[in-house]
Protein backbone atom coordinates (compact mmCIF):
# COMPACT_ATOMS: atom_id res chain seq x y z
CA UNK A 1 0.00 0.00 0.00
CA UNK A 2 1.51 3.69 -1.17
CA UNK A 3 2.60 5.80 1.83
CA UNK A 4 2.56 8.87 -0.23
CA UNK A 5 0.66 10.52 2.84
CA UNK A 6 1.67 9.50 6.45
CA UNK A 7 -1.04 7.56 8.49
CA UNK A 8 -0.41 10.26 10.85
CA UNK A 9 -1.59 12.58 8.17
CA UNK A 10 -4.45 9.92 7.80
CA UNK A 11 -5.69 10.21 11.47
CA UNK A 12 -5.05 14.20 11.65
CA UNK A 13 -7.27 14.78 8.60
CA UNK A 14 -9.93 11.75 8.17
CA UNK A 15 -9.92 10.29 12.43
CA UNK A 16 -8.41 6.78 10.52
CA UNK A 17 -7.08 4.77 13.79
CA UNK A 18 -3.98 4.85 13.64
CA UNK A 19 -3.62 1.20 14.23
CA UNK A 20 -5.82 0.44 11.19
CA UNK A 21 -3.97 -2.19 9.07
CA UNK A 22 -3.90 -1.19 5.40
CA UNK A 23 -1.84 -3.95 4.07
CA UNK A 24 -2.43 -7.67 3.84
CA UNK A 25 0.89 -8.68 5.58
CA UNK A 26 -0.57 -6.40 8.46
CA UNK A 27 -3.92 -7.62 8.15
CA UNK A 28 -2.64 -11.37 9.47
CA UNK A 29 -0.28 -10.23 12.05
CA UNK A 30 -4.09 -8.44 13.51
CA UNK A 31 -5.89 -11.50 13.13
CA UNK A 32 -7.38 -13.69 15.75
CA UNK A 33 -9.31 -16.27 14.79
CA UNK A 34 -10.92 -19.19 16.20
CA UNK A 35 -12.62 -22.19 14.72
CA UNK A 36 -16.15 -22.53 17.15
CA UNK A 37 -17.15 -26.15 16.22
CA UNK A 38 -21.16 -27.05 16.15
CA UNK A 39 -22.60 -30.12 18.09
CA UNK A 40 -22.48 -32.06 14.64
CA UNK A 41 -19.70 -31.23 12.02
CA UNK A 42 -19.74 -32.93 8.39
CA UNK A 43 -16.78 -34.76 7.07
CA UNK A 44 -16.85 -32.53 4.47
CA UNK A 45 -16.52 -29.42 6.55
CA UNK A 46 -13.96 -31.23 9.56
CA UNK A 47 -12.02 -31.15 6.52
CA UNK A 48 -12.80 -27.78 4.95
CA UNK A 49 -11.85 -26.20 8.47
CA UNK A 50 -8.79 -28.24 8.56
CA UNK A 51 -7.35 -27.00 5.51
CA UNK A 52 -8.60 -23.35 5.97
CA UNK A 53 -5.83 -23.73 9.49
CA UNK A 54 -3.31 -25.01 7.92
CA UNK A 55 -3.77 -21.93 5.20
CA UNK A 56 -3.74 -19.25 8.06
CA UNK A 57 -1.09 -20.56 10.04
CA UNK A 58 1.10 -21.13 6.70
CA UNK A 59 0.49 -16.82 6.93
CA UNK A 60 1.76 -17.40 10.33
CA UNK A 61 -1.98 -16.45 11.72
CA UNK A 62 -2.17 -18.39 14.80
CA UNK A 63 -5.74 -20.14 15.03
CA UNK A 64 -6.67 -20.18 18.87
CA UNK A 65 -8.84 -22.34 20.71
CA UNK A 66 -12.00 -22.34 22.27
CA UNK A 67 -10.53 -21.48 25.47
CA UNK A 68 -7.82 -18.87 24.12
CA UNK A 69 -10.43 -17.06 22.46
CA UNK A 70 -12.43 -17.13 25.45
CA UNK A 71 -13.03 -14.55 28.69
CA UNK A 72 -13.73 -16.09 32.01
CA UNK A 73 -17.53 -15.13 30.84
CA UNK A 74 -17.64 -17.52 27.83
CA UNK A 75 -17.22 -14.75 25.80
CA UNK A 76 -15.47 -14.15 22.83
CA UNK A 77 -12.42 -11.65 23.22
CA UNK A 78 -13.12 -8.75 21.48
CA UNK A 79 -11.34 -8.46 17.81
CA UNK A 80 -11.79 -12.79 17.35
CA UNK A 81 -12.53 -13.48 14.03
CA UNK A 82 -15.06 -16.38 14.59
CA UNK A 83 -15.40 -19.13 12.00
CA UNK A 84 -18.66 -21.02 13.16
CA UNK A 85 -19.02 -24.14 10.36
CA UNK A 86 -22.15 -26.12 10.37
CA UNK A 87 -25.30 -25.66 11.75
CA UNK A 88 -26.46 -24.20 15.59
CA UNK A 89 -29.61 -24.20 17.61
CA UNK A 90 -30.61 -20.94 18.62
CA UNK A 91 -28.93 -20.91 22.16
CA UNK A 92 -25.31 -22.05 20.94
CA UNK A 93 -25.00 -19.08 18.28
CA UNK A 94 -21.62 -17.46 18.11
CA UNK A 95 -23.78 -14.24 18.79
CA UNK A 96 -24.56 -15.46 22.07
CA UNK A 97 -21.26 -14.93 22.62
CA UNK A 98 -20.07 -11.62 21.97
CA UNK A 99 -19.38 -8.91 24.17
CA UNK A 100 -20.77 -6.20 21.66
CA UNK A 101 -21.77 -6.32 17.63
CA UNK A 102 -19.15 -4.37 16.40
CA UNK A 103 -16.13 -5.98 17.61
CA UNK A 104 -15.99 -9.56 16.30
CA UNK A 105 -16.72 -10.81 12.71
CA UNK A 106 -18.76 -14.43 12.62
CA UNK A 107 -17.96 -16.48 9.89
CA UNK A 108 -21.01 -19.37 9.34
CA UNK A 109 -19.53 -22.04 7.03
CA UNK A 110 -21.90 -24.31 5.34
CA UNK A 111 -21.57 -27.53 3.73
CA UNK A 112 -24.16 -27.03 0.76
CA UNK A 113 -24.10 -24.86 -2.21
CA UNK A 114 -24.38 -21.28 -2.49
CA UNK A 115 -27.83 -20.55 -2.57
CA UNK A 116 -27.12 -17.46 -5.25
CA UNK A 117 -28.39 -17.72 -8.78
CA UNK A 118 -25.17 -16.97 -11.02
CA UNK A 119 -27.75 -15.10 -13.13
CA UNK A 120 -29.32 -13.30 -10.36
CA UNK A 121 -29.69 -9.65 -10.91
CA UNK A 122 -27.80 -7.30 -8.34
CA UNK A 123 -30.62 -6.97 -5.85
CA UNK A 124 -32.03 -10.11 -5.64
CA UNK A 125 -28.17 -11.10 -5.15
CA UNK A 126 -28.11 -9.26 -1.82
CA UNK A 127 -31.35 -9.78 -0.82
CA UNK A 128 -30.83 -13.60 -0.68
CA UNK A 129 -27.35 -12.35 1.09
CA UNK A 130 -28.80 -10.19 3.76
CA UNK A 131 -31.40 -13.13 4.49
CA UNK A 132 -29.03 -15.57 4.99
CA UNK A 133 -27.11 -12.93 7.41
CA UNK A 134 -30.06 -12.20 9.37
CA UNK A 135 -31.13 -15.82 9.73
CA UNK A 136 -27.74 -17.15 11.16
CA UNK A 137 -26.68 -13.67 12.42
CA UNK A 138 -23.23 -13.87 10.86
CA UNK A 139 -21.09 -11.17 9.14
CA UNK A 140 -20.11 -13.43 5.98
CA UNK A 141 -21.52 -16.47 4.59
CA UNK A 142 -19.29 -19.56 3.17
CA UNK A 143 -20.52 -22.25 1.54
CA UNK A 144 -18.57 -24.90 0.71
CA UNK A 145 -19.33 -28.33 -2.18
CA UNK A 146 -16.93 -31.16 -3.41
CA UNK A 147 -15.31 -28.66 -6.26
CA UNK A 148 -15.55 -25.23 -4.66
CA UNK A 149 -16.19 -22.72 -1.70
CA UNK A 150 -17.93 -19.66 -2.23
CA UNK A 151 -17.59 -16.25 -0.42
CA UNK A 152 -20.66 -13.86 0.11
CA UNK A 153 -20.53 -10.87 2.23
CA UNK A 154 -23.22 -8.10 3.26
CA UNK A 155 -22.11 -5.31 0.55
CA UNK A 156 -23.57 -8.17 -2.19
CA UNK A 157 -19.93 -9.74 -3.18
CA UNK A 158 -19.77 -13.30 -4.28
CA UNK A 159 -16.58 -14.43 -4.78
CA UNK A 160 -16.28 -18.28 -5.65
CA UNK A 161 -12.85 -20.54 -5.78
CA UNK A 162 -13.07 -23.59 -7.96
CA UNK A 163 -11.14 -25.70 -5.56
CA UNK A 164 -11.63 -28.58 -2.96
CA UNK A 165 -10.38 -26.12 -0.05
CA UNK A 166 -9.02 -22.99 0.52
CA UNK A 167 -5.08 -22.32 -0.46
CA UNK A 168 -2.64 -19.89 1.21
CA UNK A 169 -2.77 -17.45 -1.40
CA UNK A 170 -6.89 -17.46 -1.71
CA UNK A 171 -7.08 -17.00 1.92
CA UNK A 172 -4.48 -13.97 1.49
CA UNK A 173 -5.32 -12.08 -0.89
CA UNK A 174 -9.28 -12.34 -0.26
CA UNK A 175 -10.34 -13.61 2.90
CA UNK A 176 -8.00 -12.56 5.07
CA UNK A 177 -9.09 -8.50 3.99
CA UNK A 178 -12.81 -9.30 4.78
CA UNK A 179 -11.76 -10.83 8.24
CA UNK A 180 -10.03 -7.57 8.89
CA UNK A 181 -12.19 -4.55 7.50
CA UNK A 182 -15.13 -4.65 9.62
CA UNK A 183 -18.62 -2.24 8.71
CA UNK A 184 -19.33 -0.29 11.23
CA UNK A 185 -22.19 2.67 10.83
CA UNK A 186 -20.53 5.85 12.18
CA UNK A 187 -21.02 6.45 15.63
CA UNK A 188 -23.06 9.24 17.24
CA UNK A 189 -19.59 11.05 19.09
CA UNK A 190 -17.95 10.96 15.89
CA UNK A 191 -20.21 13.44 14.15
CA UNK A 192 -22.45 16.04 14.87
CA UNK A 193 -25.90 16.06 13.46
CA UNK A 194 -27.84 19.69 12.37
CA UNK A 195 -31.21 18.74 12.15
CA UNK A 196 -33.13 21.08 9.57
CA UNK A 197 -30.37 23.35 8.40
CA UNK A 198 -30.06 22.42 5.33
CA UNK A 199 -31.61 25.02 3.05
CA UNK A 200 -33.12 23.73 0.39
CA UNK A 201 -35.20 26.52 -1.31
CA UNK A 202 -32.17 28.31 -2.47
CA UNK A 203 -31.06 28.47 -5.92
CA UNK A 204 -27.88 27.00 -5.34
CA UNK A 205 -29.60 23.72 -3.66
CA UNK A 206 -32.26 23.60 -6.30
CA UNK A 207 -29.33 23.87 -8.93
CA UNK A 208 -27.68 20.73 -7.27
CA UNK A 209 -31.38 19.14 -6.84
CA UNK A 210 -31.86 19.04 -10.50
CA UNK A 211 -28.32 17.60 -11.19
CA UNK A 212 -29.28 14.36 -8.70
CA UNK A 213 -32.87 14.20 -10.10
CA UNK A 214 -31.34 13.97 -13.89
CA UNK A 215 -29.36 11.32 -12.69
CA UNK A 216 -31.47 9.66 -10.48
CA UNK A 217 -33.93 9.34 -13.91
CA UNK A 218 -31.28 7.80 -15.78
CA UNK A 219 -30.40 5.25 -13.70
CA UNK A 220 -33.58 4.13 -12.93
CA UNK A 221 -33.99 1.00 -14.93
CA UNK A 222 -30.14 0.01 -14.14
CA UNK A 223 -30.28 -3.00 -12.75
CA UNK A 224 -26.54 -2.69 -11.27
CA UNK A 225 -27.92 -0.20 -8.95
CA UNK A 226 -28.47 -1.90 -6.03
CA UNK A 227 -31.39 0.66 -3.83
CA UNK A 228 -32.39 -0.97 -0.58
CA UNK A 229 -33.20 -4.32 1.04
CA UNK A 230 -35.53 -3.80 3.66
CA UNK A 231 -35.59 -5.51 7.31
CA UNK A 232 -39.16 -5.91 7.53
CA UNK A 233 -39.30 -9.06 4.91
CA UNK A 234 -36.56 -10.67 6.57
CA UNK A 235 -36.95 -14.40 8.41
CA UNK A 236 -35.51 -14.15 11.77
CA UNK A 237 -35.32 -17.03 14.73
CA UNK A 238 -37.19 -14.91 16.88
CA UNK A 239 -38.34 -11.42 18.33
CA UNK A 240 -34.87 -11.52 20.48
CA UNK A 241 -32.51 -12.16 16.91
CA UNK A 242 -34.49 -9.46 15.19
CA UNK A 243 -34.08 -7.06 17.46
CA UNK A 244 -30.07 -7.66 17.24
CA UNK A 245 -30.47 -7.13 13.96
CA UNK A 246 -32.02 -4.06 13.99
CA UNK A 247 -29.11 -2.74 16.71
CA UNK A 248 -26.12 -3.93 14.40
CA UNK A 249 -27.92 -1.73 11.49
CA UNK A 250 -28.12 1.18 13.94
CA UNK A 251 -32.01 1.22 14.11
CA UNK A 252 -32.45 1.37 10.43
CA UNK A 253 -35.43 -0.21 8.85
CA UNK A 254 -32.84 -1.84 6.02
CA UNK A 255 -29.91 -0.86 3.72
CA UNK A 256 -28.91 0.75 1.31
CA UNK A 257 -26.20 0.46 -1.40
CA UNK A 258 -24.06 3.22 -3.38
CA UNK A 259 -24.98 6.74 -3.45
CA UNK A 260 -24.78 9.85 -5.27
CA UNK A 261 -23.10 13.30 -3.74
CA UNK A 262 -22.06 16.26 -5.43
CA UNK A 263 -18.92 18.30 -3.40
CA UNK A 264 -19.98 21.83 -3.17
CA UNK A 265 -17.20 24.27 -4.98
CA UNK A 266 -14.24 24.62 -2.32
CA UNK A 267 -11.41 26.76 -3.01
CA UNK A 268 -8.09 25.61 -2.84
CA UNK A 269 -4.25 26.91 -1.63
CA UNK A 270 -1.31 25.97 -4.01
CA UNK A 271 0.59 23.38 -2.69
CA UNK A 272 4.39 24.35 -1.31
CA UNK A 273 7.49 22.08 -1.70
CA UNK A 274 8.90 21.33 1.30
CA UNK A 275 11.65 23.05 2.06
CA UNK A 276 11.11 25.67 0.19
CA UNK A 277 11.61 29.36 1.26
CA UNK A 278 8.28 30.23 0.70
CA UNK A 279 6.76 32.50 3.43
CA UNK A 280 3.69 30.20 3.71
CA UNK A 281 5.68 27.25 4.55
CA UNK A 282 6.34 28.96 7.75
CA UNK A 283 3.21 30.60 8.28
CA UNK A 284 2.76 29.40 11.97
CA UNK A 285 -1.40 30.15 11.44
CA UNK A 286 -1.04 26.96 8.13
CA UNK A 287 0.70 24.46 10.43
CA UNK A 288 -1.73 22.86 11.27
CA UNK A 289 -3.58 22.76 7.88
CA UNK A 290 -1.28 21.16 6.05
CA UNK A 291 0.13 17.92 5.59
CA UNK A 292 3.00 15.95 3.67
CA UNK A 293 2.35 14.33 0.71
CA UNK A 294 5.14 12.56 -1.96
CA UNK A 295 4.08 13.03 -5.32
CA UNK A 296 6.62 11.64 -8.09
CA UNK A 297 9.36 11.24 -5.47
CA UNK A 298 8.86 15.13 -4.57
CA UNK A 299 7.22 16.17 -0.79
CA UNK A 300 4.89 18.85 -1.13
CA UNK A 301 2.98 20.53 2.05
CA UNK A 302 -0.53 21.02 1.18
CA UNK A 303 -3.77 22.77 2.65
CA UNK A 304 -6.15 20.95 4.42
CA UNK A 305 -9.57 22.90 3.78
CA UNK A 306 -12.27 21.99 5.03
CA UNK A 307 -15.25 20.58 2.93
CA UNK A 308 -18.71 19.87 2.06
CA UNK A 309 -20.98 17.39 0.41
CA UNK A 310 -24.51 16.84 -0.78
CA UNK A 311 -25.32 13.48 -0.61
CA UNK A 312 -28.07 10.80 -0.66
CA UNK A 313 -29.47 9.89 2.46
CA UNK A 314 -29.35 6.72 4.41
CA UNK A 315 -32.00 4.34 3.37
CA UNK A 316 -33.43 6.38 0.47
CA UNK A 317 -34.06 4.96 -2.85
CA UNK A 318 -31.81 6.23 -5.50
CA UNK A 319 -33.53 5.93 -8.46
CA UNK A 320 -36.35 7.38 -7.18
CA UNK A 321 -35.54 10.43 -4.87
CA UNK A 322 -37.56 13.48 -3.33
CA UNK A 323 -34.52 16.04 -3.32
CA UNK A 324 -36.06 17.76 -0.05
CA UNK A 325 -36.25 14.26 1.95
CA UNK A 326 -33.49 12.34 0.60
CA UNK A 327 -30.38 14.57 0.24
CA UNK A 328 -28.37 15.70 3.30
CA UNK A 329 -25.10 17.68 3.72
CA UNK A 330 -22.20 16.19 5.33
CA UNK A 331 -19.00 17.68 5.73
CA UNK A 332 -15.49 17.29 7.52
CA UNK A 333 -14.19 20.46 9.69
CA UNK A 334 -10.83 20.75 10.25
CA UNK A 335 -9.42 21.06 13.98
CA UNK A 336 -6.54 21.41 16.14
CA UNK A 337 -6.12 17.69 16.48
CA UNK A 338 -8.12 16.11 13.87
CA UNK A 339 -10.93 16.74 11.62
CA UNK A 340 -14.85 16.39 12.89
CA UNK A 341 -17.85 15.23 10.72
CA UNK A 342 -21.25 17.18 10.70
CA UNK A 343 -24.49 15.71 9.20
CA UNK A 344 -27.18 18.47 8.42
CA UNK A 345 -30.70 17.63 7.58
CA UNK A 346 -32.88 19.25 5.41
CA UNK A 347 -35.35 21.85 6.50
CA UNK A 348 -38.94 20.16 7.52
CA UNK A 349 -37.66 17.55 8.54
CA UNK A 350 -37.72 16.09 12.08
CA UNK A 351 -35.18 14.06 13.59
CA UNK A 352 -37.12 11.00 13.29
CA UNK A 353 -37.04 11.47 9.44
CA UNK A 354 -33.48 11.32 9.11
CA UNK A 355 -31.42 10.93 11.97
CA UNK A 356 -28.62 8.41 10.53
CA UNK A 357 -26.19 9.07 8.64
CA UNK A 358 -24.98 6.94 6.23
CA UNK A 359 -22.23 3.79 6.51
CA UNK A 360 -20.12 5.28 3.39
CA UNK A 361 -19.67 8.47 5.43
CA UNK A 362 -16.18 8.68 5.93
CA UNK A 363 -15.24 7.40 2.59
CA UNK A 364 -17.68 9.91 0.95
CA UNK A 365 -15.60 12.56 2.80
CA UNK A 366 -12.53 10.79 2.00
CA UNK A 367 -13.12 11.60 -2.12
CA UNK A 368 -14.01 15.04 -1.67
CA UNK A 369 -10.70 16.05 0.66
CA UNK A 370 -8.88 13.85 -2.04
CA UNK A 371 -10.20 16.17 -4.66
CA UNK A 372 -9.15 19.30 -2.65
CA UNK A 373 -5.68 18.22 -2.09
CA UNK A 374 -5.31 16.65 -5.94
CA UNK A 375 -6.37 20.44 -6.74
CA UNK A 376 -3.62 22.23 -4.53
CA UNK A 377 -0.90 19.66 -5.90
CA UNK A 378 -2.32 20.19 -9.37
CA UNK A 379 -2.34 24.35 -8.52
CA UNK A 380 1.71 23.91 -8.00
CA UNK A 381 2.83 21.02 -10.10
CA UNK A 382 0.60 22.06 -13.10
CA UNK A 383 -0.60 25.58 -12.48
CA UNK A 384 -2.86 25.77 -16.01
CA UNK A 385 -4.57 22.65 -14.77
CA UNK A 386 -8.38 23.17 -15.28
CA UNK A 387 -9.91 21.14 -12.39
CA UNK A 388 -8.90 23.26 -9.50
CA UNK A 389 -10.58 25.93 -10.88
CA UNK A 390 -13.52 23.54 -11.73
CA UNK A 391 -13.64 22.82 -8.03
CA UNK A 392 -13.29 26.23 -6.75
CA UNK A 393 -16.46 26.64 -9.08
CA UNK A 394 -18.62 23.89 -9.64
CA UNK A 395 -17.89 21.40 -7.24
CA UNK A 396 -17.40 17.61 -8.28
CA UNK A 397 -19.56 14.67 -8.31
CA UNK A 398 -19.14 11.30 -6.66
CA UNK A 399 -20.83 7.84 -8.34
CA UNK A 400 -20.71 5.06 -6.43
CA UNK A 401 -22.54 1.46 -7.36
CA UNK A 402 -22.06 -2.10 -6.82
CA UNK A 403 -20.78 -3.17 -10.36
CA UNK A 404 -17.98 -1.82 -12.95
CA UNK A 405 -17.93 0.11 -16.01
CA UNK A 406 -16.60 -1.82 -19.19
CA UNK A 407 -13.51 0.44 -20.14
CA UNK A 408 -14.44 2.38 -22.69
CA UNK A 409 -17.25 3.71 -21.13
CA UNK A 410 -14.79 5.49 -18.54
CA UNK A 411 -14.46 9.33 -19.15
CA UNK A 412 -12.03 11.04 -20.52
CA UNK A 413 -9.48 12.28 -18.33
CA UNK A 414 -10.27 9.91 -15.17
CA UNK A 415 -7.41 7.95 -14.22
CA UNK A 416 -7.92 4.17 -12.84
CA UNK A 417 -6.97 2.85 -9.29
CA UNK A 418 -7.54 0.69 -6.60
CA UNK A 419 -7.70 -3.11 -8.82
CA UNK A 420 -5.11 -4.52 -6.93
CA UNK A 421 -5.93 -3.42 -3.35
CA UNK A 422 -7.48 -5.44 -0.72
CA UNK A 423 -10.87 -6.04 -1.20
CA UNK A 424 -12.71 -4.19 1.31
CA UNK A 425 -15.80 -2.56 2.35
CA UNK A 426 -16.35 0.68 0.92
CA UNK A 427 -17.72 1.29 4.54
CA UNK A 428 -14.62 0.68 6.19
CA UNK A 429 -12.16 3.11 7.29
CA UNK A 430 -9.58 0.74 4.95
CA UNK A 431 -11.50 1.84 2.28
CA UNK A 432 -11.76 5.91 2.81
CA UNK A 433 -7.89 5.51 3.04
CA UNK A 434 -7.74 3.65 -0.28
CA UNK A 435 -9.82 6.44 -2.19
CA UNK A 436 -7.46 9.35 -0.40
CA UNK A 437 -4.42 7.95 -1.21
CA UNK A 438 -5.38 6.48 -4.74
CA UNK A 439 -6.12 9.71 -6.02
CA UNK A 440 -2.97 10.67 -5.45
CA UNK A 441 -2.03 7.65 -7.53
CA UNK A 442 -4.19 8.56 -10.52
CA UNK A 443 -2.83 12.21 -9.90
CA UNK A 444 0.61 10.78 -10.45
CA UNK A 445 -0.30 8.81 -13.63
CA UNK A 446 -2.21 12.12 -15.51
CA UNK A 447 1.51 14.11 -14.58
CA UNK A 448 3.79 11.11 -15.77
CA UNK A 449 1.51 11.00 -19.01
CA UNK A 450 1.25 14.69 -19.46
CA UNK A 451 -2.42 14.50 -19.48
CA UNK A 452 -5.44 16.66 -18.47
CA UNK A 453 -6.58 15.22 -15.16
CA UNK A 454 -10.40 15.66 -14.77
CA UNK A 455 -10.67 12.93 -12.35
CA UNK A 456 -10.39 9.45 -11.11
CA UNK A 457 -12.26 5.82 -11.28
CA UNK A 458 -12.03 3.98 -8.21
CA UNK A 459 -12.35 0.40 -8.78
CA UNK A 460 -12.61 -1.56 -4.98
CA UNK A 461 -12.12 -5.17 -5.70
CA UNK A 462 -15.33 -7.94 -4.57
CA UNK A 463 -17.07 -4.56 -4.13
CA UNK A 464 -17.96 -1.88 -6.81
CA UNK A 465 -16.73 1.65 -8.27
CA UNK A 466 -16.84 5.12 -7.62
CA UNK A 467 -16.52 7.51 -10.30
CA UNK A 468 -15.20 11.12 -9.34
CA UNK A 469 -14.70 14.61 -10.69
CA UNK A 470 -15.32 17.17 -13.19
CA UNK A 471 -18.25 15.48 -14.64
CA UNK A 472 -21.77 16.14 -13.39
CA UNK A 473 -23.74 13.27 -11.65
CA UNK A 474 -26.34 13.40 -14.84
CA UNK A 475 -23.55 13.39 -17.11
CA UNK A 476 -21.82 10.42 -15.01
CA UNK A 477 -25.30 8.34 -15.30
CA UNK A 478 -25.21 9.21 -19.20
CA UNK A 479 -21.94 8.05 -19.96
CA UNK A 480 -22.37 5.10 -17.65
CA UNK A 481 -26.22 3.78 -18.53
CA UNK A 482 -25.38 2.35 -22.04
CA UNK A 483 -24.70 -0.56 -20.49
CA UNK A 484 -28.40 -1.30 -21.03
CA UNK A 485 -28.55 -1.25 -24.57
CA UNK A 486 -28.03 -4.26 -26.53
CA UNK A 487 -24.89 -2.93 -28.13
CA UNK A 488 -23.05 -2.07 -25.17
CA UNK A 489 -23.74 -5.86 -23.83
CA UNK A 490 -20.52 -8.37 -24.33
CA UNK A 491 -21.26 -10.99 -27.58
CA UNK A 492 -20.58 -14.26 -24.69
CA UNK A 493 -23.37 -13.19 -22.51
Amino acid sequence: MSNRISSDALHKVLGIPLDTPLCIDEMCKRLKPVIYPPPVLSDRLERFCHALVNAMESLGIKVLSENEASGNDRRFAQGTVIFAPGYFPDNLLAINRVATLYNNIIVGIYDEPSPINTNALPQERLDAIVGRLARDMVHILIFVTDHSWTICTMNGGVVTFNSLYPCKEDVFSTLVPKLTAQVVPPRPEDLDIEHGTLKTGTPEFEAVAEDFLQCSALWSNNASLVTHTSTAGLQYRSDFYKRIVARYLDQRSGMSYGFFARQLPVAVKPAVYSGSNNPIAYNHEEIERRVAIRVQGTTLLVHVPDISVITTRSGCRKNSLDPKKDLVEIGLIQGQDRGRIYLKTPEGCSAADIAKPSFDTLTILAHALGNALTASILMTMRPEAGFPLHLAGNGASITHWHDYPQSELLPEGYFLHGEENPPVSCSTPQSAVYSLRGKIEALEKALERGAEYRGDVHVEPNHGTNIVGMLSLAETAELLNPLLLPEFIPEEQ
